[in-house]
């Protein structure tokens, strides 16, 4: 895992430097800095992750491999929402009146 700060971001809090000391740091006014190239072994993503989630601005993100994407399934034209879309002639039907 690999973690990236973003500091124009950071407002300040400090819930990450609580949560995962080792992995980040503060300064005199609270705000968090990556400690070291943000690596982080595989014994301590637990703590990482809590620091992620707990960070009320979101300025520390995970990156790395993109995870594989999921096919979506083929629509067939029943299926199509495109199909029952709200028109002129159901617009009673739907309580839109012009």
């Amino acid at each position: 895992m690999k973690i990236r700060l973003d500091r124009t971001i950071c407002d300040g809090f400090g819930l990450c430097g609580k949560r995962a000391p080792g992995y980040f740091t503060l300064d005199d006014w609270g705000y968090a800095n990556v400690a070291g190239d943000g690596s982080v072994p595989d014994q301590d993503t637990d703590k990482v992750m809590r620091a992620i989630l707990d960070c009320p601005v979101h300025a520390i993100t995970e990156i790395g491999e993109p995870k594989p994407s999921i096919p979506h399934p083929e629509l067939h034209d029943e299926d199509d929402p495109a199909s029952h879309v709200k028109t002129e002639d159901n617009e009673a039907e739907w309580g839109f009146v012009r």
